[in-house]
């Protein structure tokens, strides 16, 4: 693997964190953020290794630049930071969806306009989606609307930023998440042909596969058991 760091942003729970917690086990330096600067330091200590943690609010765009000022050479960047809510377009709260869509969509793309010219030879990097753009639920106008725009984000991307691959991972319930763990989820497993939900130790093998294979590029890769297919 070539020489820089993996670069998890929103790397301090769930997903990111085990995501960066694989890397750093197989002795590869990692960068992981969070918000509270002081949060990702514990987690970074917490997982080990070659890790350190920084500030990064996504939902404040102007200040990326210089949250991710430290960060040196890039080979792997993960962007997985995102933060749930409710909204109905019968009562749509305009603050909820301008701060979504300004982390998920203006976040990642800033994200990854800081850190282009630090992305060594043979870099990819990975943008988090969800299933909420193939099958929204009751309230997810907003949420289904921002990972819809992650596909055509990780299209254009690929594209411009060609031969560095860029590829979408779109994960359905996870089950032993920190979000879903203690909800009730019996519905969703009867739906699910494999017959339970997936697990976080799942996504970060899909998620590891589009960081690593070399011929994934451009790619939108759903993670959910089978799940869309009921």
């Amino acid at each position: 693997m070539a020489d820089g760091a993996v670069v998890v942003v929103g790397g301090t729970s769930g997903i990111g964190r085990e995501l960066a917690a694989a890397y750093a086990r197989a002795g590869t330096p990692v960068v992981v953020s969070g918000r509270d600067e002081q949060r990702a330091r514990e987690v970074a200590s917490g997982i080990g290794g070659p890790v350190r943690g920084i500030g990064l609010d996504l939902a404040e765009p102007a200040s990326i630049r210089q949250a991710l000022e430290s960060v040196g050479p890039v080979q792997r960047l993960v962007v997985s930071a995102i933060e749930r809510g409710v909204n109905h377009i019968t009562r749509f709260d305009r603050t909820h969806a301008m701060r979504l869509v300004t982390l998920k969509l203006v976040g990642y793309a800033e994200t990854v306009h800081v850190l282009q010219d630090r992305l060594v030879a043979g870099a990819s990097i990975l943008l988090f989606g969800g299933l909420a753009k193939e099958r929204p639920y009751d309230g997810s106008t907003t949420v289904s609307t921002v990972n819809g725009g992650i596909s055509g984000m990780v299209r254009t991307l690929a594209c411009e930023l060609a031969p560095v691959r860029v590829n979408a991972i779109h994960p359905g319930i996870v089950g032993d998440s920190p979000y879903w763990i203690d909800k009730p989820v019996g519905a969703f497993v009867e739906r699910t042909p494999i017959g339970r939900l997936v697990t976080m130790a799942e996504v970060v093998q899909a998620a590891t596969f589009l960081l690593e294979c070399g011929g994934m590029n451009g790619a939108d890769l759903f993670v959910d058991g089978g799940w869309l297919l009921r």
